[in-house]
C-alpha cells in the first residue's frame, strides 16, 4: 500500500474491527483447510519484527492422521491445568474446556510453534519475537475467515511434543505454544477487557 502514505480511513477501521472480532475458537468444522491458505497465513506471520532481524521463528504444522494422534497428548496436557481451571471456570465452561482438550474441537489443523535462539540476542527478545509473529498469524487467519486458538498447554508436556514431533527435527529449537486453527464452529462473546492499571504514561 505504499507504505499507507495518506492514512485509508475505511482500511483503519476494518483494521480495529478484525483485530476486535479475533477469539479463542474451541469448536471447528471438520472441513479440511488448504495447504495453500495455511501456507499464506503463516507467511504472513513471518513478515513480523523480530530481535536483530533473526527471524526466528520455525514453524511446524501438523494436519490428517499426524494430527489425530497428537489427541492422546492434548488429554495428557490437561491434566497439568485442570485443577486452576477448576477453581476459576464457571462448572459449564470447565466441561468445555475439557472436552476441547480431548478433541481440540475437531480443528484440522495445528501449528506448533517453536523458537531458534541466537547466543547474540537477548532471551526474551527472542521468545517475544515468536510471539509477535503468532499474533500475526491469528489475524491473518481471522482475516480469512479461519478461527484459532492458541494454546500454552503444549507446554506442560514439552518434552513429549517434541518428541511427536520429531527430536531432530527441533534439535536446538525452544517450543514456545500450538494454534489450533480451522474453519470456526461457534461464536463465543468477547471476554471483557481490563483496562484498569494496563497503560500508563510518563510525562
Amino acid at each position: 500500500m505504499d507504505g499507507l502514505k495518506s492514512v485509508d480511513k475505511e482500511f483503519i477501521l476494518k483494521l480495529e474491527e478484525l483485530i476486535r472480532s479475533r477469539r479463542s475458537i474451541r469448536k471447528f468444522k471438520k472441513d479440511a483447510v488448504s495447504k495453500e491458505l495455511i501456507t499464506k497465513i503463516i507467511e504472513m506471520g513471518c513478515w513480523a519484527p523480530s530481535g536483530k532481524n533473526c527471524q526466528n521463528w520455525r514453524f511446524f504444522v501438523v494436519t490428517g492422521k499426524k494430527r489425530d494422534e497428537y489427541l492422546k497428548y492434548s488429554q495428557k496436557s490437561w491434566l497439568g491445568i485442570k485443577d486452576y481451571l477448576q477453581q476459576k471456570l464457571k462448572p459449564s465452561l470447565y466441561e468445555f474446556t475439557e472436552r476441547f482438550f480431548f478433541t481440540l474441537g475437531d480443528a484440522p489443523v495445528l501449528v506448533f510453534c517453536y523458537t531458534k535462539n541466537d547466543p547474540h540476542e537477548r532471551y526474551l527478545t527472542s521468545v517475544g519475537s515468536v510471539y509477535m509473529a503468532v499474533q500475526t498469524i491469528i489475524l491473518a487467519a481471522q482475516a480469512h475467515g479461519l478461527g484459532t486458538c492458541a494454546m500454552g498447554a503444549p507446554l506442560e508436556i514439552k518434552e513429549e511434543v517434541d518428541a511427536f514431533i520429531g527430536s531432530e527435527r527441533v534439535k536446538g529449537l525452544e517450543l514456545l505454544c500450538g494454534i489450533a486453527i480451522g474453519w470456526p464452529d461457534h461464536s463465543p462473546p468477547p471476554a471483557p477487557r481490563q483496562m484498569e492499571e494496563r497503560i500508563n504514561w510518563l510525562e
